[in-house]
């Protein structure tokens, strides 16, 4: 299957997260770790976007369009290759069944309302709000001064550096309903990106969006956020195969950078992916989200 679309006014937030907060990943996959003051940290992105001209190669006569909030690890595969780990694409309720029946990927109903920044001359504030068992309010305007300041985090060269790191990667993968990590390939290339400060209301939400595990008695406090932007334009391409390069999850086999999380993190992992087997609470929630 080859789909072929544009992504307008994409909002890119970032943050580090510490290695042993993070859930365990399906073999081949290896977080991608990076360290800074004594700690292995991975990164997480939350995308916030306008699809537009989505269109599958097989229906050239089909366009459609939709927002998207989409959560993301940045990983490499068994090849080295930097890749990312969807987690969760957060959709109108329209949309969601759809993309998960042709795609097999997390797409989940929610309602999302973005602005567009690039059709305004000024320097925003502008809003985004996600709402899905909960609501996230983004608050995010233009500032040039976000490229040479500090980073919450570890640092990833320059600036063009940086967005190079979140934006040039080329394959995806998203494990499906039966167990199996599915890859996407993508063509795209690197795309302007203007410096962006952001706020965040409502970040509570995001451990459990991003599905980290849980530890009773450890509540985990969301950290600031890395480095943000918004791309105008990202038009790109991918394909997925329809007898998909699948690769079967072992829950629990060891892994180098699974190695370093917690037990008790895993542990905890394990009991939740368990109970979701029984009784799946995205299915749950897919309908009202």
């Amino acid at each position: 299957m080859k789909l072929r679309m544009s992504v307008r006014d994409c909002l890119y937030l970032n943050w580090a997260l510490p290695a042993e907060a993070v859930p365990d990943l399906a073999p081949p996959l290896r977080y991608q770790l990076h360290s800074w003051e004594g700690r292995d940290w991975v990164f997480a992105s939350a995308l916030l976007f306008h699809h537009d001209a989505v269109h599958l190669s097989a229906l050239p006569g089909l366009r459609v369009g939709y927002p998207q909030f989409n959560l993301r690890f940045y990983v490499l595969d068994a090849d080295g290759i930097p890749s990312v780990l969807f987690r969760r694409m957060l959709m109108p309720a329209w949309m969601a069944p759809g993309v998960r029946l042709v795609s097999h990927q997390p797409a989940f109903a929610a309602r999302l309302d973005f602005p567009r920044p690039s059709a305004d001359a000024g320097d925003g504030p502008w809003h985004w709000k996600v709402v899905c068992g909960g609501t996230l309010d983004i608050r995010a305007w233009k500032d040039g001064s976000a490229v040479s300041s500090s980073l919450a985090g570890p640092r990833l060269g320059s600036w063009e550096e940086t967005v190079r790191y979140f934006q040039v990667r080329l394959r995806g993968y998203a494990e499906n309903s039966g167990g199996a990590l599915r890859r996407t390939d993508v063509r795209r290339a690197a795309a302007p990106a203007w410096p962006f400060r952001a706020e965040v209301t409502g970040s509570e939400l995001l451990p459990d969006l991003f599905k980290l595990p849980e530890v009773p008695g450890s509540p985990f406090d969301w950290p600031p956020i890395h480095s943000a932007w918004l791309c105008p334009e990202l038009p790109f391409a991918f394909e997925q195969a329809m007898a998909p390069r699948e690769v079967t999850i072992v829950r629990g086999m060891p892994q180098p950078a699974a190695g370093r999380v917690a037990g008790a993190w895993r542990a905890k992992a394990a009991l939740r992916s368990s109970r979701q087997d029984e009784a799946p609470r995205e299915g749950r929630r897919a309908a009202s989200c």
